[in-house]
């Protein structure tokens, strides 16, 4: 199993001193399992990138201290199974051996870096993930990109059947480094929903040792606790006791999270907030998420019942599954069926089924296109499907400067990003070119130089060209 770590923060090869690991070096540890491996498959001033490699021995899955009962307990499960390929605890522990003083947040010779918020992209190419990795990531300020990995049917009873998915995931945000070992320390298991070792009373300190600083905060806590303390709901509540003394023992936390300690919403919250707020005001009933990923907006809308149909399209199929899997499409009520859609489609091409929509989302979707390709998005959206709203989001490059240790682009899919006033030009072009018009403003945090950390235009059909 892989997880990789890149950083762009120059010298970016300072990374090297915040792990302890040289980048001209492989490191190999033994671990319980097998051996873990770091390396570095790339190490330039301007990017470096670490990966932890764990090797797998069957034969030692198995063995030693007794395990608690796990998707593998069947006879062969130490040799038929996904753990050598599928992030799990196991890679968590090796996580947790090898970049020990990492995790702790310290650094002999870069103790200042240590302590700083850099700009970081995780990868794990392959997770099996039971639930929505974006509740989990996104209110410690990850970005996050889940694609579902689809796989042959698998039997009915076999161990690997259930509600669990296969992700490649991929988190991209500016924290410290402890920060983001800590949260796949704590939170790869609890995707996985599974400990590949007994759990004992000790594990709760490791729990709030790694939660330090952003669990009981966490909307998911209690989510968050039981599973990675392996469902044992004794140790769940110590825990949860311990990390509000006022919370009440008494209380049911077996089922639904009671409710978080308050935080301020993240960038993505307040984004998605604003957009809904849009279509509210818009008036729309029929609406298109447009390139709407694992279903992020969707979910929101459909909490709105003015919202009479609502279709969601994107390029990839495995983002479609994603949503369509987090939205529970296979469960919906009978008087809901048909009132929400998926559909795979580029929107560089022209698609009929996107005509007569009251309102359409272009939700940070925008800047992962080459300029190039523009236009022809512009041709389909604006020109052919032509709704009557059209909200677009995107980043504002200026505000980059407030973020420390950004350079560069906010995410390495990002083909451009824009500055107030090439945002208000392309707008201007819009409206000339298709007859909208256009309002602006600012999604997020203010600054008086350089404007708001996302750039939001409505544009609308006059009222005649709707008729």
């Amino acid at each position: 199993m892989l997880l990789t770590v890149t950083t762009t923060h120059r010298p970016a090869t300072d990374l090297g001193y915040l792990l302890v690991k040289h980048p001209d070096r492989t490191h190999s540890f033994d671990v319980p399992t097998g051996t873990a491996h770091v390396l570095y498959p790339e190490a330039t001033e301007d990017r470096c990138t670490v990966a932890l490699l764990l090797d797998v021995d069957p034969q030692r899955l198995g063995g030693g201290r007794k395990q608690q009962a796990s998707p593998d307990s069947f006879t062969l499960g130490q040799f038929v199974n996904d753990r050598p390929y599928a992030a799990s605890s196991l890679l968590a522990s090796a996580l947790a051996k090898v970049f020990r003083s990492a995790l702790r947040g310290e650094s002999k010779d870069r103790p200042s870096l240590a302590a700083t918020p850099i700009p970081l992209e995780i990868h794990v190419p392959v997770l099996r993930c039971k639930g929505d990795p974006v509740a989990l990531f996104e209110p410690l300020g990850w970005t996050v990109t889940a694609r579902v990995i689809p796989l042959d049917d698998v039997p009915e009873g076999h161990p690997l059947a259930g509600d669990s998915a296969y992700v490649d995931l991929t988190l991209t945000g500016t924290l410290r480094l402890a920060d983001a070992l800590n949260h796949l320390y704590v939170l790869l298991p609890v995707l996985d929903d599974a400990k590949h070792y007994w759990v004992a009373p000790d594990e709760i300190d490791k729990l709030l040792r790694s939660g330090e600083g952003w669990l009981a905060s966490h909307p998911s806590k209690e989510l968050i606790a039981r599973r990675y303390l392996a469902h044992r709901r004794s140790y769940m509540l110590s825990a949860l006791e311990r990390l509000s003394p006022d919370l009440s023992a008494d209380g049911d936390l077996s089922g639904e999270s009671a409710p978080a300690a308050p935080r301020d919403p993240s960038l993505a919250e307040q984004r998605r907030d604003a957009v809904l707020a849009a279509l509210a005001a818009s008036g729309a009933s029929r609406v298109l998420d447009l390139g709407c990923g694992g279903g992020a907006l969707l979910a929101g809308l459909i909490k709105d019942m003015r919202y009479t149909e609502i279709v969601g399209t994107d390029v990839s199929s495995k983002a479609l599954d994603l949503a369509h899997k987090r939205l529970h499409l296979d469960n919906v009520p009978s008087r809901q069926a048909g009132r929400v859609t998926l559909w795979q489609s580029a929107l560089t091409y022209r698609d009929d089924r996107l005509k007569g929509f009251d309102a359409a989302v272009l939700m940070e979707v925008i800047e992962h296109l080459d300029l190039s390709r523009l236009p022809a998005l512009e041709a389909s959206v604006f020109g052919h499907a032509r709704p009557g709203t059209v909200v677009v989001t995107t980043p504002n490059a200026e505000y980059n400067v407030l973020y420390e240790g950004l350079s560069g682009m906010r995410h390495s899919d990002h083909r451009f990003e824009w500055g107030r006033s090439s945002f208000a030009a392309w707008t201007d072009r819009i409206c000339t070119t298709y007859g909208y018009n256009a309002a602006l403003s600012f999604v997020g945090n203010m600054d008086k130089s350089v404007g708001g950390s996302t750039q939001m235009a409505i544009f609308t059909l006059p009222r005649k060209d709707e008729s």
